[in-house]
């Protein structure tokens, strides 16, 4: 008899490039980078069993000093999937970093107002779900923690996979309340700004409840930096809607196996090519976090 096969675990992901590049384009005062992810120290909060990768330590003051190189003021801690639904990692580095971070988590199927109240009072202002298109330790949309949260004026912040937002669209819209999407809401960039995912994300975006994040550009382009593909959809939605945008880093950046890992100075210089209007890029940077994330002025 054969031996059973052993399922295979969750993969190192490789570290982010730690020498960030002074970038060309000098950030205003108070930008606020909007998405990025936070892990370890690894001795005290180990990862989810069903995560589908680790990751090395990516802390806090890592994260600051990155932020000071580019110029931020802040940043926006998006719970991972590392951690699963579990948000006392997220509480702690809100706990410890009051004035820079504020929070999005994966909160538990069973999360209670106790619950939501507490991290409410550390600084997180939305819930993320994932499409079923995404695998790994993960909250799917859910009615009663959105009717929850909404208690509390979070908005909901979702993650397509794929083209699949136009088979989310109509049950997020049914929420009533401030919708904001992950990475160019997923879009394949190859397929241009004529797909009906795209088409249906400026629908979206016209109603004046949903924002979308020009962020992780390497979850939409397979290629490697400056993801080319991105640019035209970066454009048209900074001409289409550029008071509904805000912008991330995604950094440190996993999932990037076998592919060119982008330093961070790059990724903040892409938005004077996505944004080429001054104007419009300080909005993004400064204005909208304090809209959606209530960072101080």
């Amino acid at each position: 008899m054969s031996a059973e096969p052993i399922p295979a675990g969750p993969v190192l992901t490789q570290p982010p490039d730690p020498h960030t590049k002074t970038p060309q384009l000098k950030a205003p005062a108070g930008a606020i980078d909007c998405h990025i992810h936070l892990f370890g120290p690894a001795s005290r909060f180990p990862f989810n069993p069903g995560s589908r990768y680790i990751c090395e330590d990516a802390l806090p003051e890592t994260a600051i000093a990155l932020q000071d190189t580019l110029g931020l003021a802040g940043a926006v801690v998006v719970s991972g999937g590392g951690y699963g639904q579990d948000t006392r990692h997220l509480e702690e580095v809100l706990a410890q970093y009051p004035q820079r971070f504020r929070g999005v988590a994966l909160l538990p199927d069973d999360v209670t107002p106790e619950h939501i109240a507490r991290l409410d009072r550390l600084g997180v202002r939305g819930a993320r779900f994932v499409s079923p298109g995404h695998r790994g330790a993960l909250p799917r949309l859910s009615q009663r923690v959105a009717r929850l949260v909404a208690d509390f004026g979070w908005h909901i912040q979702f993650y397509p996979a794929g083209d699949d937002l136009v088979a989310n669209a109509q049950e997020l819209l049914d929420l009533d309340m401030t919708i904001v999407l992950d990475h160019f809401a997923a879009i394949p960039a190859a397929g241009g700004s004529g797909q009906p995912a795209f088409e249906c994300l400026l629908r979206m975006l016209d109603t004046g409840r949903v924002w979308v994040k020009l962020s992780g550009p390497m979850r939409c382009d397979p290629g490697d930096f400056p993801y080319a593909s991105v640019t035209p959809l970066a454009r048209a939605l900074a001409a289409h809607a550029p008071q509904r945008l805000l912008w991330g880093t995604d950094w440190p950046h996993v999932n990037m196996n076998g592919r060119q890992m982008p330093n961070d100075g790059d990724l903040f210089d892409l938005l004077a090519l996505w944004v080429p209007e001054e104007a419009t890029r300080r909005k993004i940077l400064v204005d909208h976090p304090r809209q959606v994330y209530g960072f101080a002025a």
